[in-house]
């Protein structure tokens, strides 16, 4: 698939009001070629899902700076199963604990990007794991 083609969705669910980080990846993939719709601040799981399956999204970018991440970032991925949208990979970023990363990763989150990764870093995951 030619980056022009693919589709992301940068989502801040919860509440969450920090938004940079998200702003900078969702400008970031945007500048590397990638069609990019961002949600804006406060969205719910189930916001988040709907939005993704009604733009035909390739891939969704989570963050969460709030502490939140545990809960949230899994029930994006339950709401995609149910929609039966759960070939949509997800992965989040943000203030993310070393221990919760693999327990983030057996919920479903295929990536976490933790503060001070490079932008070139999720671009390159995306262009390696989105079909």
């Amino acid at each position: 698939m030619s980056e022009s083609k693919i589709k992301v969705l940068i989502a801040k669910p919860g509440l969450d009001g920090h938004d940079r980080g998200a702003k900078i990846i969702a400008r970031g993939l945007r500048d590397a070629g990638f069609e990019v719709v961002y949600t804006g601040l406060h969205q719910t799981p189930e916001e988040i899902v709907a939005t993704a399956i009604q733009e035909d999204v390739n891939v969704i970018g989570i963050s969460s700076l709030a502490g939140a991440h545990m809960y949230l970032f899994p029930r994006i991925i339950e709401l995609l199963t149910e929609k039966g949208a759960e070939d949509i990979p997800v992965f989040g970023g943000g203030i993310i604990p070393e221990d919760d990363i693999p327990v983030l990763k057996k919920a479903g989150i295929k990536a976490i990007f933790t503060p001070g990764s490079p932008v070139v870093e999720t671009v390159d995951w995306i262009r390696n794991n989105v079909n």
